[in-house]
């Protein structure tokens, strides 16, 4: 008897130990809540679904927990349709329920995440790449060692980002984002016309050293440069999520 109640002691004190010990910190995913252009043919700017579910199961399958944030707050539009890991995401991993309850900024306590990811859609270029809450959000995580991570147009939503010192948080680093030979040669954009600036152009301007597809032997290399992890297209979103998950071990 005397053994058992040590044990039960014990195993309460875990419990309670395991209890209020502090959470690990978790992941924020930043996304659109444009639908279209506002242009007369209504060209689409929803979050890219093959950018945003796969990063979303690499961290949960981690054991981390992420939440997602918006300019608006509340429902986040997807464009593409549910294969694959983004189909496991939905059915499986809460991933509906999240997109449907976006904070909005000011919910948002930097301190709580250890990373950021922001995926693609032209949709980050128009309200999240000016930003001024979000824009800040991004510095403090990264400020306080936190890793940032984008796949294709994602990395326009932060190209913007200032840092406490006055420059700009790409500044320096190599970056890869949508390059502007692929968006001037589409017409889903009228060669890109139509979007506030073009990724590339955007990164470089801020002082980035953005990386192409004349720079990179990989079309889908992703790219690690101080704390940002980043990519051109959506094959290698997923790999974004763990690189970065593998850089803050």
């Amino acid at each position: 008897m005397k053994y058992f109640v040590s044990f039960f002691l014990t195993t309460i004190l875990f419990i309670s130990v395991s209890t209020n010990a502090e959470p690990a910190k978790k992941v924020l995913i930043i996304a659109s809540n444009m639908i279209d252009m506002e242009d007369p043919k209504k060209h689409d700017t929803r979050n890219n679904l093959w950018e945003v579910a796969p990063p979303y199961h690499i961290f949960v399958s981690h054991g981390f927990e992420v939440d997602f944030v918006s300019p608006d707050g509340g429902k986040v539009e997807f464009m593409m349709d549910p294969l694959g890991i983004s189909s496991y995401a939905i059915k499986y991993e809460g991933f509906i329920d999240k997109i449907n309850n976006s904070f909005t900024p000011k919910k948002i306590e930097s301190s709580n995440y250890w990373g950021v990811y922001v995926g693609g859609g032209y949709g980050p270029l128009f309200d999240v790449a000016n930003n001024k809450e979000i824009q800040s959000i991004i510095a403090k995580i990264y400020e306080s060692g936190g890793i940032i991570g984008g796949g294709g147009h994602g990395a326009g939503a932060f190209a913007n980002v200032v840092l406490s010192t006055g420059e700009f948080l790409v500044k320096g680093k190599k970056v890869a984002g949508f390059p502007d030979s692929t968006e001037r040669s589409k017409l889903w954009t009228k060669q890109g016309s139509l979007l506030p600036f073009l990724v590339e152009s955007q990164l470089n301007k801020n002082g980035a050293i953005a990386q192409n597809k004349q720079t990179l032997k990989d079309k889908h290399e992703v790219v690690i440069d101080q704390r940002i992890v980043s990519t051109m297209f959506l094959p290698s979103a997923a790999l974004v999520a763990k690189e970065m998950i593998i850089l803050n071990k």
